[in-house]
């Protein structure tokens, strides 16, 4: 017993040294170190929407997984990293004005910088739109990302 609660711990502590760290980090480096965002961080240039999640904000971001983005054909994908204003469309829809931690989250409609509403929902879990929320709260110095399993897409 004594040592799984050294090692809960432990992980406690390293898991807040960790997040500690990132938060003096933008939304577009601690998406780059946390590694599974490559996609997100390719059709973010793509876009030449890095310079803005790197501004003041702040933002919160639904970040999809490289495994989210793999679930899109990539034929479909690579014409969206190809369609500027499509590609803009589709990730602004993942980004809400202002800092929503996971404990502020109510369900119902959120408005998106894109302009549409997202659909939250909090029974069994949260979600936006289709999308499972699986990881939550990784701070950052001009908001927090909040990671899911899907893309989203606006109507």
């Amino acid at each position: 017993m004594f040592k799984k609660l050294i090692a809960l711990s432990a992980a406690t502590v390293f898991s807040f040294a960790a997040n500690a760290a990132n938060h003096g980090k933008d939304i577009v480096d601690t998406a780059v170190a946390a590694g599974q965002f490559k996609t997100l961080a390719t059709a973010l240039q793509a876009a030449g929407l890095v310079e803005t999640l790197k501004g003041k904000g702040p933002f919160t971001v639904f970040a999809p997984t490289d495994e989210a983005f793999a679930k899109i054909p990539k034929a479909d994908l690579d014409a969206l990293l190809k369609d500027k204003a499509k590609l803009t469309a589709v990730l602004t829809y993942h980004v809400v004005p202002g800092k929503v931690m996971a404990k502020d989250v109510k369900a119902g409609k959120v408005k998106t910088v894109q302009g549409s509403e997202l659909t939250v929902a909090t029974m069994g879990g949260v979600t936006v739109d289709n999308a499972k929320v699986i990881k939550t709260d990784i701070a950052a110095s001009n908001g927090v990302i909040h990671v899911i399993d899907t893309v989203v897409l606006p109507k």
